[in-house]
């Protein structure tokens, strides 16, 4: 069995996937936000 050692493996591409989901998830939520007041000032 191989051995490992700690902080050897390069993660680029896990951070750089990581930091497009949480823009997704960050841009959704206010997505969310805005529609919820719209629709409260809206459809009522």
């Amino acid at each position: 069995m191989a051995d490992h050692q700690h902080g050897t493996m390069d993660i680029t591409v896990q951070e750089k996937m990581f930091s497009s989901f949480m823009t997704f998830v960050t841009r959704f939520c206010i997505a969310m936000v805005f529609l919820a007041l719209f629709l409260a000032m809206f459809a009522t």
